[in-house]
């Protein structure tokens, strides 16, 4: 699965300012900034706070991070198990139930 949207849902721990982006300075506000209040694509902090944000979504949905690889996860249950890689936006999940792997989606 690929998540579109992924760093547009981080959240950020410190204030970042940026220029404004050119075709968009406002006019006699050229020395002004944006002050962002979400991550942006391109922003050096939005593979991190993306990681964050899905760490703590899926946590609450039973899964268990890998200790040996912080982008494996696992959920077991007495219906089965089911593994979740994540690689940077892209999810690949798997599993000897197909039902559980359909409601994770």
């Amino acid at each position: 699965m690929d998540i579109k949207t992924a760093f547009l849902n981080g959240n950020l721990e410190k204030e970042i300012y940026m220029d404004q982006p050119i075709g968009f300075v406002s006019n006699c506000e050229e020395d002004k900034v944006c002050h962002l209040k979400i991550s942006i694509y391109g922003l050096k902090q939005s593979s991190k706070s993306w990681y964050f944000r899905f760490h703590e979504a899926i946590t609450l949905f039973g899964f268990a991070m890998v200790s040996e690889d912080h982008c494996v996860y696992v959920k077991k249950t007495i219906r089965g198990i089911m593994f979740l890689t994540l690689y940077v936006h892209d999810i690949l999940l798997t599993g000897n139930n197909l039902k559980m792997i359909n409601a994770t989606k």
